[in-house]
């Protein structure tokens, strides 16, 4: 494979989306794993990525120095966690690196940073890599401005039992792109927790219900309840592959881009 192809470090090697990430970035022919991260005093410090994740010696150390990895790489992709991604957006401008996010969870002060990182460097940050995924954000949006407020909106999601976050950041694009095609603010409409003697269900509300259980990868549903009628639009990814994929996408999509903060809309062009 050529040098000229750009270099990605693929930060979080040890977790199940880091290792596969590894595994797409090293087959692709469009890219090169040029770096790959833990945290420091992770065991995994010092062997090579390839062997360390159970396949061949792929001549990449794992490291726990970010600096380093970044100052040679054009991208970087990241799932790890919030406190972890805002560090790695402060180096990864300054290395100029495309930093293709899909980390979950943030706080208001976490994407601040993220936009201040954004603007010396291009930041692909999205709560969903997928391709379906996206093109279901944008059918939400459509069918929430197309249907007034007697139809109930409810996101439902279902992942993994050691996901830690909820509602999903997908279930958040979904919540976000259904308040837009009614014109309200996600922050006022949002309903997400339910015990008890809570009272009808407001107008206008959008809610949340989060399941965890088992190894499921992810499902979406977004329920248009109305009377004497239902519209359900659904995702359910079955390989975290879709993610990866959608991630080195990203990344090779950012090399040619203006610094700035964009979403998988973008890069899909939708």
């Amino acid at each position: 494979m050529s040098d000229e192809t750009p270099g990605i470090v693929v930060t979080g090697v040890a977790g199940r989306m880091g290792r596969m990430l590894v595994e797409t970035v090293a087959a692709s022919d469009a890219c090169r794993l040029v770096g790959a991260l833990v945290r420091p005093g992770h065991e995994w410090e010092g062997r090579d990525v390839g062997e360390a994740t159970g396949g061949a010696a792929m001549g990449v150390p794992v490291t726990s120095d970010a600096l380093e990895a970044f100052a040679k790489a054009q991208a970087v992709i990241d799932f790890t966690t919030p406190a972890a991604t805002v560090e790695f957006a402060a180096l990864a401008a300054q290395a100029r690196a495309t930093h293709v996010i899909g980390t979950t969870g943030f706080g208001d002060d976490d994407l601040a940073c993220i936009a201040a990182a954004a603007r010396h460097a291009v930041v692909v940050r999205a709560g969903n890599m997928s391709l379906g995924v996206n093109l279901l954000v944008g059918l939400t949006r459509k069918v929430a401005a197309a249907l007034g407020e007697e139809f109930d909106i409810e996101i439902v999601e279902a992942h993994h039992r050691h996901k830690v976050d909820a509602p999903s950041g997908t279930a958040l694009m979904l919540g976000e792109a259904a308040a837009e095609g009614r014109g309200v603010a996600l922050s006022e409409a949002a309903e997400r927790g339910r015990d008890g003697q809570t009272g009808p269900r407001g107008a206008g509300a959008i809610g949340f219900s989060a399941v965890r259980g088992g190894d499921i990868v992810g499902e979406h549903d977004v329920l248009f309840a109305g009377a004497g009628e239902r519209v359900m639009l659904r995702h359910v990814a079955t390989d975290r592959g879709i993610f990866a994929r959608g991630a080195v996408r990203a990344a090779l999509w950012g090399q040619d881009k203006r610094p700035g903060e964009y979403t998988m809309a973008d890069v899909l062009g939708l």
